[in-house]
């Protein structure tokens, strides 16, 4: 096994060391084995990137989700509605005039 010092990251530099090692064991057995490993290629890469992500609970996520909610709450249209004057989707009103 290879030995990776990421620190926090080594179980997630493991999954990718042994997702490219199954790829490659695919592609010994495929015939297009150029299209394998460009996908495991682009496998590893996406798996890289996510082990360098910082993760937060997803408690502390809604809490700062609703805090920036509660923050822009006078911005949102859906809540204050927009004056009329200003509504470019109002209602145009027609007048019928009977002579």
């Amino acid at each position: 096994m290879y030995n990776v010092n990421w620190g926090k990251t080594r179980l997630c530099a493991r999954l990718i060391i042994c997702t490219l090692q199954e790829t490659t064991m695919k592609d010994s057995m495929a015939n297009n084995s150029t299209a394998s490993i460009s996908q495991a290629r682009k496998a590893v890469e996406q798996l890289k990137m996510e082990a360098c992500m910082d993760r937060i609970k997803v408690s502390k996520a809604a809490a700062d989700l609703m805090a920036y909610c509660d923050a822009h709450i006078r911005e949102d249209p859906l809540i204050v509605p927009v004056p009329a004057s200003e509504n470019p989707f109002r209602e145009k009103k027609f007048f019928c005039t009977i002579l």
